[in-house]
């Protein structure tokens, strides 16, 4: 047994530390809890083509700000969207599911935005959340400490946006700029600096349709843009692609889309001043030559990538803005920056503009991620990815628990070097929106080589494409009766995906099929 004043001195020396673990300067300060937390930056533009981003070997642009991230990261080469369209991209990217059990279908749907979502998880851990610009979700941000909105669409020059008081407040400026002001403004003077943060930047550009930023107007002067080698694709055997509405010689507007006596009400008179010096000259001078057949073909191609590569140029410049930031307040080491689109994009292929398509330039989104404490710089990773796997990386990354009904899975595995071998093998897609640009509802699945497609609704027929000996998806070899082993497996494999992501919809029209 103790002596006495043994105990009393063993008690008194207990007390003490029990006092010092259970006072502040006993305990890890909030910095030391959470410095093992990365800070995320999500940036998340529209519509941008992997063929405008010079990372992936872009013929038309030099992105330097976006390929940085890539160089001092990793660059994924096989990202897919699971819906190619804004919405259900975006819905896809906050809640970790597919259209179908996160309720968002198509543009016209109306998000649960009170569902359970990344956000949401990484509050309950002590981040700070955020969402500046494009939201593009018809219902009030939920689950993020600050948010300020461009309604809708937004609009590229003096945009609007919907702020946290539930007033709407107009901007001047461009869309793209003045977003990167806001998000810069939130991070420097606005956020609790004592929690890590998550931010996304949602960039309206290069949305259609396609307004540069004045300074970038001229940007492309002189320059003549190849056109794809598909631009005059005939459709043949492809009934869904003869039957689109996004044809780049066809369906653009020339008031709206190529600017031809265009008159935007909302610019200041500076703004105006350098749209007419630069736009009035085209129009008269495409009025004065009256084309017509090919040369007019060429002539919207041009005009059009002349537009839409001027979005892409101020989105590259502002992401620069935001890497310069993070460098300067020495926040780059801990924080992971990701930069991607909801869906890839058509810049003349097949003779299109658009998206929706389960075809490789809709269908293929671009990804790139920096996060020095993980990543090597250069890093390459070819594993099929898919847009439902951004929610479990985020939550990942931050140490909170990945919820059991999340559909995508953590690409941190793949980045810590562990095997692959059990990485999915194919990736999953459905479309459900018979509207505007008439392309038809289809699902499918794409394997590393080949993609089968199912339309259905107006017309029921498959596509087979093998993309290592047909890479643009120009022959269509499902009629093929060599190759109905291939069908029967794909077939067998895209049935067992339906099932396990609980699609029912696609699940039925399978089994009608057997």
């Amino acid at each position: 047994m103790f002596k006495k004043n043994t105990f009393t001195s063993y008690f008194a020396w207990f007390s003490l530390l029990f006092f010092l673990g259970n006072t502040p300067w006993g305990q890890p300060k909030q910095e030391e809890k959470t410095a093992t937390q990365p800070n995320i930056l999500i940036i998340f533009s529209d519509d941008h083509a992997l063929n405008a981003i010079s990372a992936y070997g872009s013929p038309y642009i030099k992105t330097p700000n976006i390929d940085r991230i890539g160089r001092e990261g990793a660059i994924f080469q096989h990202m897919f969207c699971t819906n190619s369209l804004c919405a259900p991209s975006r819905a896809a990217l906050l809640t970790g599911k597919l259209s179908h059990l996160n309720g968002h279908r198509d543009n016209l749907s109306v998000f649960n935005a009170g569902q359970d979502m990344f956000p949401k998880r990484l509050q309950a851990i002590g981040y700070q959340t955020s969402w500046i610009g494009k939201w593009h979700l018809e219902a009030t941000p939920q689950y993020f400490d600050y948010w300020t909105v461009l309604p809708g669409q937004g609009q590229y020059y003096n945009p609007d946006f919907i702020e946290m008081d539930g007033q709407t407040r107009r901007y001047e400026g461009y869309a793209t700029t003045i977003t990167t002001d806001k998000a810069i403004q939130w991070l420097d003077k606005d956020r609790d600096k004592n929690k890590p943060f998550c931010m996304v930047v949602g960039q309206k550009a290069p949305h259609r349709n396609w307004l540069p930023d004045t300074m970038d107007f001229h940007a492309f002067d002189g320059v003549k843009f190849k056109m794809p080698p598909t631009f005059y694709d005939d459709y043949a055997g492809r009934v869904a692609a003869g039957k689109q509405e996004m044809n780049v010689y066809r369906d653009l507007r020339i008031l709206e889309d190529l600017k031809v006596d265009y008159d935007l009400k909302r610019m200041t008179e500076s703004q105006r001043r350098a749209w007419q010096a630069y736009y009035q000259p085209m129009s008269e001078d495409f009025k004065r030559q009256k084309l017509s057949g090919k040369a007019l073909d060429e002539w919207k191609f041009q005009r059009y990538m002349n537009d839409y590569l001027g979005c892409v140029l101020s989105l590259d410049r502002n992401i620069g803005r935001l890497l310069n930031y993070l460098d300067e307040q020495k926040l780059s080491e801990n924080t992971v920056v990701i930069y991607a689109s909801d869906q890839g994009f058509y810049l003349g292929e097949h003779g299109w503009f658009d998206k929706r398509f389960m075809y490789e330039e809709s269908e293929h989104m671009p990804f790139l991620m920096r996060y020095p404490k993980l990543i090597k710089p250069g890093t390459k990773v070819n594993e099929l990815l898919m847009g439902i796997d951004f929610a479990p990386t985020f939550l990942d990354l931050a140490g909170a628990a990945i919820p059991s009904d999340i559909q995508g899975k953590s690409i941190l595995p793949l980045l810590r070097k562990k095997s692959s071998k059990d990485w999915r093998q194919q990736v999953y897609y459905h479309y459900y929106e018979k509207g505007e640009h008439n392309v038809m509802k289809h699902f499918g699945i794409r394997t590393k080589r080949y993609k089968l497609i199912r339309f259905y609704g107006e017309g029921d027929f498959w596509e087979l494409y093998d993309l290592q000996k047909d890479p643009q998806e120009m022959q269509n070899v499902y009629p093929d009766p060599a190759n109905q082993a291939l069908i029967l497996d794909l077939k067998r494999q895209l049935k067992d995906l339906a099932a396990g992501y609980r699609d029912t919809e696609a699940l039925e029209i399978i089994k009608m099929l057997e």
